[in-house]
């Protein structure tokens, strides 16, 4: 079978757990078909870059409590691989992430705080030379 190879941008603007973990899964099969993949973390999905954040995020908080416990023990039989994984494997095979600048700031963060492989994005060059040559922008 034959790999596709794109460009891909992938941006992330949420904490919640349900968004984060598609934006990530789709970000690692597309990586694994061949696609160059670059995640762009912003607004509140700067939280799902920082250590300590990452392993504590909700799922579907808005809805009653039930919901996202019934939905993290069904994640839980099925025996994915975890936030803290999905990034280890996005940043060893290949994919670039991203950490907007000024969202960063925002919520009291710093760099020290970034998962492994998580730089900041230059915000000069970051639409010209990511976003709009990308085969494919997709948002989270």
């Amino acid at each position: 079978m034959t790999k596709v190879s794109k460009n891909v941008s992938i941006m992330c603007f949420h904490d919640e757990l349900c968004q984060v973990y598609n934006a990530l899964m789709t970000a690692l099969s597309l990586l694994r078909e061949g696609s160059k993949v670059t995640i762009f973390f912003g607004s509140r999905g700067v939280n799902a870059i920082h250590k300590e954040k990452a392993r504590n995020l909700q799922c579907l908080p808005d809805q009653p409590k039930e919901m996202g416990e019934a939905v993290m023990k069904r994640m839980e039989e099925m025996d994915l691989p975890s936030v803290e994984d999905l990034f280890v494997m996005l940043h060893m095979e290949g994919a670039k992430l991203l950490a907007c600048p000024l969202n960063v700031p925002l919520f009291g963060m710093s760099k020290a705080d970034f998962i492994e492989g998580v730089e900041l994005a230059n915000p000069a060059t970051y639409y010209k030379e990511i976003v709009v040559p990308a085969d494919m922008n997709l948002t989270f």
